[in-house]
């Protein structure tokens, strides 16, 4: 399917590829991101009328091998992740073979940023990739983590 975009044709799929797509964690089981925080993002989310993904819990997903999460890694084009740390994401997924293109894959951290500037992030359609490589020591506002 072909669409017509001021005056040049795209696939669907490039057309739709402009726009990162939205994947929002509840962490339900895990509980680590402030409710507020949650709330807040979710709402801001909804407000805005744009397409977004949300899921129960991705750790719980990870450890059920869920295949939801090959299908949400192996997209097209950019994505946006609303979960907690970036490197938490990243071995999730990995640990069901759904690897997540690092150059395309930013992590919004719902445990550190405030509400607004979450849902600043996940709506900007500027993609900022933050998934550590591999082998990387992970840091946190500079300081090095585990």
């Amino acid at each position: 399917m072909a669409l017509a975009f001021l005056g040049r044709a795209f696939t669907l799929s490039a057309f739709m590829a402009v726009k990162p797509r939205i994947l929002f964690c509840h962490c339900n089981y895990a509980q680590v991101v402030p409710p507020e925080v949650k709330a807040g993002v979710l709402e801001k989310l909804c407000a805005s009328g744009q397409a977004f993904e949300a899921v129960a819990d991705l750790c719980e997903m990870s450890a059920r091998r869920d295949p939801a999460l090959r299908r949400l890694a192996d997209g097209e084009g950019p994505v946006k992740v609303a979960a907690c740390y970036p490197r938490a994401v990243k071995w999730l997924f990995g640990a069901c073979k759904a690897q997540l293109d690092q150059k395309q894959t930013e992590v919004v951290n719902m445990r550190e940023l405030s509400a607004e500037a979450a849902a600043e992030a996940l709506l900007n359609d500027a993609v900022t990739p933050n998934l550590p490589e591999d082998g990387a020591t992970a840091t946190v506002n500079g300081e090095q983590k585990i």
